[in-house]
């Protein structure tokens, strides 16, 4: 009677197991979604710049059409839920304001050919996919 109660408990259990394991990462659809060519705008308060981004499975580099408005180079990103963080890798001088360096959190919003990015002090990327 033993043997007849466990086979189901133990098909049951191999069974959620394999559909655990079958999950994907959300990291790891994003960062497929996210991959590619971006241009748009960067804007901080009443000032703006065009920008070019491109995301390559977790690696961004990038430039601005101002120099450091924003400062764009490259490094790494992460994704988890709507947040992404940048980990910049570049040197950068003193001589400017190193909140416009694109690095930390940033909330973002994908579209279906468009990225907007946000951070918490209300500085604004506005992306179209190429």
């Amino acid at each position: 009677m033993k043997n007849t109660i466990m086979k189901p408990k133990i098909l049951i259990l191999i069974g959620l197991l394999m559909i655990i394991s079958s999950c994907k990462n959300d990291d790891d659809s994003f960062h497929s979604e996210i991959n590619g060519d971006y241009i748009g705008i960067f804007e901080r308060n009443e000032n703006s710049s065009k920008v070019e981004l491109r995301f390559d499975n977790g690696s961004f580099n990038g430039q601005s059409e101002i120099e450091k408005f924003p400062a764009i180079c490259n490094g790494t990103y992460s994704i988890s839920g709507n947040t992404i963080s940048f980990f910049n890798e570049c040197p950068w001088t003193a001589e400017f304001d190193w909140s416009l360096i694109l690095n930390g959190e940033w909330t973002f919003r994908l579209g279906e050919n468009s990225l907007t990015m946000t951070n918490p002090i209300g500085d604004k990327y506005t992306l179209t996919k190429q």
